[in-house]
């Protein structure tokens, strides 16, 4: 009897992550109901759940419908309530510059170590141009997986 219960906690616990690993991440939500210049459409991260110690890219779909010269982009993270990472980036450096007025992407490559928990963070981006005006600001969830990406294999060629 007490063989069967952990089977069945087993069986739960094991459908719970491959529920959260289907779960739809991509979603985002605007920091306030601000009329923000910078129409977000879309985040795509890859791959998805992000894999510790491999490179994970977020890209940010965008419209504009003014050229935007330059600027900075401020990336902040939580994990559960706990702020553990915030970084600042010059615009150009995540999308080509000037930006022309329309579509856009904007895609930010990093690896996460080794020793990063595993579970649920959410991003916050906030947009900015050379002025410091606000261009957008969104937030969206985003899981790390249980397992850490295997070492690479190097293959050496024989002399």
């Amino acid at each position: 009897m007490a063989e069967a219960k952990f089977v069945l906690a087993l069986l739960v616990f094991l459908c719970s992550i491959f529920s959260m690993s289907l779960a739809d991440s991509n979603d985002f939500q605007y920091c306030s109901k601000k009329n923000y210049d910078v129409k977000v459409s879309g985040v795509d991260i890859t791959p998805s759940p992000v894999q510790r110690g491999i490179n994970t890219t977020f890209s940010i779909s965008a419209y504009s419908d003014k050229d935007i010269s330059g600027g900075k982009m401020q990336i902040d993270v939580k994990y559960w309530i706990f702020n553990v990472y915030s970084e600042t980036h010059d615009l150009c450096e995540e999308t080509p510059c000037p930006i022309s007025a329309g579509d856009f992407v904007i895609a930010h490559t990093q690896a996460l170590p080794g020793i990063t928990p595993p579970g649920s963070y959410t991003l916050t981006m906030k947009m900015m141009d050379g002025k410091k005006h606000e261009l957008a600001c969104i937030s969206f969830d985003f899981s790390i997986g249980f397992f850490a990406a295997a070492e690479p294999k190097v293959a050496v060629a024989d002399s």
